[in-house]
Order: structure tokens, then C-alpha cells, then sequence
């Protein structure tokens, strides 16, 4: 996106994570962006409680081996290439056909290098098929490569029994079907699989309404409403509510999903250092005093986008202090609970629950159904006049199709057993058990000396690796002793960042998680 009148930052990929000055030694915390408290007419802007989270800094030795990793792996890169060039080795990447020579290039010879030669040597490490439903255990099947990882064949042996710990199934109702299930199973026979029509066409259902309400009033806002993808709530309804004129401030470590949002909206975009507020309130400050560049026009509006819990650090909002900033500069607040809705707060209503906030400190909830809920999904959520413009204006309500009866039915399920509707407190006992579980696994990996990141409450738990090939082994490792994670690398994270990254579930029990220890 082009920069308006040059004044201000544009958000292009998701930024590196930095490291702040104010980092401390190994083992001990830091203050994330804690700033002074601002007065304002005799009272305090800021919340008085800092978050601590933990961001250790990285062993000199481990840094070291890192780069050294991937230089060594740079220049292999470079003398296979040369080998392919020759046809000393068989080129398995993608390349352009003689006859197009004359053609603009389609494929990006240099930027493919990274996946042709790095990447794929680990390749096998993502994308593992998975044959049965995604619980605290799975099953997957085995497939192995002949061609160094270029393709796989199936063996037709299957893995079973596999510790789950990748998936964010953070409540556990992820499962194979069970009697619970009987009222989706009726949805499905008798509104069908899908809609086949928007919700401005003929794709609105009664069960569209019914959750929409009791969305609503799980969580406490006016009124609430559903789309049938995640991702697409935030990349087709930011551009519904700014536009050029306004100002967008993002959070560094923002989703791909905020971010490609922001750039569609056409707002000018600014970006803040991850969880500082000195940051913030100096973008608002300057937002306020000096207006659009060159015109110097008051901003239209002043948007604030920034996530619950941020899925690659595990880390937590700092959200009274971010509510404090916007009600004293006068902005509005987008908050994406992807990570956080129904697996943070004492009853899982999310980071502002676990803050003990006013739902109204929120202009705009969001959030995904495809975690806490074991569905697919997202929803937007404020106040009526918000959600009714929405639904004129969002382009999912205009053109995607609707969120099939089935899964409707599964959220509003999952809601029901969350706010004790369902005659239990299975949902409470869920809720206790996942903060638990988080507790526990976090204190385990500290006392045993590895480096992880984020907040104690958050059920993401990265632990850094560093070296592309600990990434690769670690993952193979953990395999072999039937446990399933995720690992992630380059470029989803900084270069040295390289990590594996642990989702906990209220269905792991305590022998499960003691098997990372064992």
C-alpha cells in the first residue's frame, strides 16, 4: 500500500519481533512497555498492575550456531544450485519452459531459493496427514520421501495413538462423535451440510440467529455476528469500518489476517511495538497533534488493532492500559480473541474477563470459532448500531456463503456447555482444568531450563530452539515418541527465533503432559 503523503509507517510483513532495551538476564522477567501513569484532569490513564512476561535473551552460543547454521546451509544452497544449473543434479523446483524465455518471468528464481534449499530439506516436519479426529490423541499416517523431501508416498502404516500437542483444541471438544453430539447430528439431517447462498441472499437460518444471540450474551455486548471463516472476518470487516482519512495503529506481532485487512481498507497504517505502550501513546500523541500528513487534518478515525493472546509468542495484551490510552485520546479499540476466547478468563469470556473490564472498554470483539469451540468460523460483536452496519457493509455478508447449520449448531453446543446451559459445569471444570494444565506445563519446561515465551495464563507455550536443524530434529524426535507438535522457523519468525510451539488442552491429562520429561 502506498504511503499517504509520506508521513507515516505502512505495515507491510509482520515485523521482527526486537528485543527491548530493558531485556533481563536469563530466568527473570521484564516489564512489557510499562509507562508512567498519565494524568488527566487529576486521574490515572494507566493501569497500575504491569504484565510480566518472559522474553529471555537467547545464549550467546546458541545465536552463534544459529547464523552459522544457516550460513552453512546458504552456501550448499548456492553450489546445488550451481549443480542444477549444469545438470550435475536433477532440478525438482519449478522453472519457466524454454519457449516462454521471451516472457516476463512467472517464478521468482531467488526468492524460491530459501524453500528450495532450506526449507526443503525439512520438509517433512508440516503437513503430516492426520486420519482421525484431532483429541488429546491422534492417529497419522506414515509417509516417507525418496527424493529428499521433494514427494512423499504413503506406507500404509499408521501411527497411532499420538499425544496432540499442536492443535488449538483448547477445551477438548474436538472429539469423535458421542451422545453430547445428538443436536448436531439432527442439524445436519435436517438443514443439510451447506447453505449455498450469503447471508443477504437466501443464507440466513433460524440457527444463525440463535447463536448470534447467544454470543451476545456470553458475551455481554448488544448484539453479535457470525461469518463462516476466520481469517475473512478480519480481512473483509476492517475495511468496512475505516477507510482513506483514517488512522490504523497495529501491533507489530498482528495476524497476517489484521494485517492484510488494514492494507485493503485503504487507512493510512502505523505500526507500534509490541505491547508498549510508550509506543502507542506516542503514535495517539502525535496522531492527535499533528493530523494527516501534508493536509493536517484531523484524522477521520483513529483505529487501535491488536490481538488477545498473540499466537507466536504466547503473549497476553496489555489491555487496561491500552483501554486507558484509548478513552484519554479518544480512539477505538479492535481486539481479535482468536487465541483467548473461551480458554482465558475464569469463565472463558476472554482477556477482558481476565481483567476484570467493562464490556464496553471494546468498540469491537472479535473472534474465531475454530479453537475454544472445536468449530470453524468467526464473529464480530459490540454494539447494535455497530454490528447492523456491518451487516450491510462487511463484504462476507455480501459475498461469502453462509456458515453451514452444522457448525452453527456445534458453537452454539460448545457455548452452551461453556455457560452452564447444558444443566453441568462441565464447561467450568474445562475452564479450570486447561488453567491448570497451562500452569503446570509451564513450570515443568522452566525448571527444566529451557528458554519459552509469554504470559503464565496463556494456553500458547513457545519454547525457543534456535537452529534450523534442532527445528528438523526436534520435531523428528518428538515423533518417534508419539507426540505431535508444530515447529516454526524462518520466516514465520525472526531468523534466530526458531521454536516449537505448544497448544495445552483441558483433555491432556497430567501423565500426558509428564511424558515431555520422561
Amino acid at each position: 500500500m502506498a504511503n499517504p503523503g509520506g508521513g507515516a509507517v505502512c505495515n507491510g510483513t509482520v515485523l521482527n519481533h526486537k528485543k527491548q532495551s530493558n531485556n533481563l538476564q536469563r530466568g527473570k522477567y521484564k516489564k512489557n512497555g510499562i509507562v508512567k501513569e498519565a494524568q488527566q484532569n487529576g486521574k490515572s490513564h494507566i493501569h497500575p498492575k504491569p504484565i510480566l512476561e518472559p522474553f529471555e535473551e537467547a545464549p550467546l552460543h546458541a545465536l552463534v550456531f544459529t547464523y552459522m547454521g544457516y550460513g552453512i546451509g546458504t552456501l550448499f544452497g548456492y553450489f546445488r544450485d550451481f549443480m542444477r544449473y549444469w545438470g550435475i543434479e536433477k532440478c525438482n523446483a519449478a522453472v519457466e519452459r524454454e519457449e516462454q524465455k521471451d516472457f516476463v518471468p512467472l517464478y521468482q528464481d531467488f526468492e524460491n531459493f530459501f524453500t528450495r534449499n532450506l526449507y526443503m530439506r525439512i520438509r517433512d516436519n508440516w503437513n503430516r496427514p492426520i486420519c482421525s479426529a484431532p483429541a488429546s490423541y491422534f492417529d497419522l499416517l506414515e509417509r516417507v520421501s525418496d527424493d529428499y523431501n521433494w514427494t512423499f508416498r504413503f506406507t500404509g502404516r499408521v501411527i497411532k495413538d499420538v499425544i496432540n500437542m499442536g492443535s488449538y483444541n483448547f477445551l477438548g471438544l474436538t472429539v469423535k462423535y458421542n451422545e453430547s453430539m445428538r443436536t448436531v447430528k439432527d442439524v445436519l439431517e435436517t438443514y443439510g451440510v451447506g447453505v449455498a447462498s450469503t447471508r443477504h441472499e437466501m443464507g440466513t437460518l433460524d440457527k444463525h440467529k440463535e447463536l448470534e444471540d447467544l454470543l451476545a450474551k456470553f458475551l455481554s455486548v448488544e448484539a453479535a455476528m457470525i461469518f463462516g471463516m476466520g481469517f475473512a472476518t478480519n480481512s473483509t470487516n476492517i475495511p468496512a469500518l475505516v477507510g482513506k482519512g483514517c488512522l490504523i495503529l497495529s501491533d507489530e506481532l498482528n495476524h497476517s489476517s489484521i494485517i492484510l485487512g488494514a492494507r485493503l481498507s485503504g487507512a493510512t497504517i502505523v505500526t507500534f511495538k509490541h505491547n508498549n505502550m510508550q509506543s502507542l501513546e506516542k503514535h495517539l500523541r502525535d496522531a492527535i497533534i499533528y493530523g494527516q500528513p501534508r493536509t493536517r487534518r484531523a484524522w477521520k478515525k483513529i483505529l487501535i488493532l491488536v490481538e488477545g493472546i498473540y499466537s507466536m509468542e504466547g503473549s497476553i495484551v496489555n489491555l487496561p492500559q491500552v483501554v486507558a490510552l484509548k478513552k484519554k485520546y479518544k480512539a477505538y479499540l479492535y481486539m481479535d480473541e482468536a487465541h483467548s476466547i473461551g480458554a482465558v478468563g475464569p469463565t472463558g469470556r476472554g482477556i477482558r474477563e481476565l481483567f476484570g473490564l467493562n464490556p464496553d472498554d471494546i468498540d469491537v470483539y472479535m473472534g474465531t470459532f475454530s479453537k475454544s469451540f472445536g468449530a470453524a468460523g468467526g464473529y464480530i460483536a459490540g454494539k447494535k448500531e455497530l454490528v447492523d452496519y456491518l451487516r450491510i457493509h462487511s463484504h462476507s455478508a455480501t459475498y461469502a456463503t453462509s456458515m453451514s447449520a452444522p457448525i452453527a449448531q456445534q458453537i452454539i453446543r460448545s457455548l452452551k456447555l461453556i455457560m452452564g446451559q447444558d444443566g453441568t459445569t462441565e464447561g467450568l471444570k474445562k475452564i479450570q482444568k486447561l488453567a491448570r494444565n497451562i500452569k503446570y506445563f509451564r513450570q515443568r519446561l522452566k525448571q527444566m531450563g529451557f528458554i519459552i515465551y509469554g504470559n503464565d495464563s496463556s494456553p500458547v507455550v513457545p519454547m525457543l530452539l534456535y537452529m534450523p536443524s534442532k527445528v528438523a530434529a526436534f520435531a523428528r524426535l518428538m515423533l518417534e515418541r508419539k507426540i505431535g507438535v508444530v515447529v516454526v522457523g524462518f520466516p514465520a519468525t525472526p531468523l534466530t527465533e526458531a521454536r516449537v510451539r505448544f497448544c495445552v488442552s483441558s483433555a491432556h491429562t497430567q501423565e500426558m503432559l509428564d511424558k515431555f520429561y520422561s
